[in-house]
């Protein structure tokens, strides 16, 4: 048994190294339609897979995303300025530069994957939470169509720094009342991918939380337990130190 911490960032690249290893997307990628709907969780996980297919030229991570939290979300003046080059949409192994989820949405059919990041998790629930900010829904109401519609598989890359105790669907109820103001949330439900998963998806151990946060750049981090054999614990702590000075997320 080891115990480590990781901070967000880390998170976001333990979590993208397994999808690299997860059998939905490992066996989609070459033959069927894999989106990668762009969020920063996402833009690690789209970066480690162009990396592997050779076609990581002209990715940014740091402009993968439509809509961002930052500590200026409160301050209605403050806006952040983003290049935005399209979701990334990986076709029997060849990326689809420029394509969004809205261009490939209505050719999606079962078999095909979707990943999309969430702004809140209940692990006890095994649910997600994402923020709607757009009148008709965004991408999330737009994924949903062939979620629902055609049984397209949702995979949601997600760290537990995002963790909340309330009932998601309840918290949703109360937010999209009418007369409230901000943003809106959606419930969803799939295949929730987090540190946690990873670790299992990578090396088959079990990891628990067991504490949170700190200071001087552990802000927001967890604290694992991870418990298993000794050589998979081996392989789990060489990766865990590779990954743990993963540079904080900057727009640059």
């Amino acid at each position: 048994m080891i115990q480590y911490m990781l901070t967000p960032a880390a998170g976001k690249r333990l979590i993208a190294r397994a999808l690299l290893e997860y059998a939905p997307v490992k066996e989609a990628i070459e033959k069927r339609t894999v989106v990668i709907i762009a969020g920063t969780t996402n833009g690690y996980i789209a970066e480690e897979w162009l990396k592997k297919l050779d076609q990581s030229e002209g990715f940014q991570r740091n402009h993968f995303f439509r809509g961002i939290a930052t500590p200026a979300i409160n301050n209605n003046s403050a806006t952040v300025k983003n290049v935005f080059a399209g979701d990334v949409i990986i076709s029997q192994g060849v990326w689809q530069k420029g394509k969004t989820i809205f261009d490939v949405v209505d050719q999606l059919v079962e078999g095909d994957i979707i990943l999309k990041g969430a702004n809140c998790i209940n692990p006890n629930q095994n649910k997600a939470g994402i923020f709607i900010a757009h009148p008709k829904g965004g991408t999330t109401l737009t994924l949903l169509q062939a979620v629902i519609g055609r049984r397209i598989k949702l995979i949601i890359p997600v760290g537990l720094e995002k963790r909340i105790y309330d009932n998601i669907d309840e918290v949703a109820a109360l937010v999209n009342n009418p007369g409230n103001k901000g943003l809106r949330l959606m419930p969803v439900s799939g295949d929730i991918i987090t540190e946690i998963e990873a670790l299992k998806i990578l090396f088959g151990v079990k990891a628990r939380l067991m504490a949170g946060g700190g200071v001087g750049g552990a802000e927001g981090g967890i604290w694992l337990d991870v418990d298993g054999k000794k050589k998979q614990i081996d392989k789990a702590l060489r990766l865990l130190e590779e990954i743990a000075d993963e540079e904080l997320f900057t727009l640059d």
